[in-house]
């Protein structure tokens, strides 16, 4: 292959690589009180329930 053609596929991944990078690093948790976390489980068991009746 010609070496234009090695630079577009080394400047792709790079591409790509920082990309991914950049998205682990601005993934973050979200702060949220316990109140908010308790209706989240509560709801995930509702829902856990009635998918087992279904």
């Amino acid at each position: 292959m010609p070496w234009y053609a090695w630079l577009i596929i080394a400047l792709a991944i790079g591409f790509i690589v920082g990309n991914l990078l950049l998205l682990k690093d601005s993934a973050k948790k979200l702060p949220l009180s316990e109140e908010q976390l308790k209706r989240i489980r509560e709801r995930n068991a509702e829902l856990d329930a009635k998918d087992k009746k279904d």
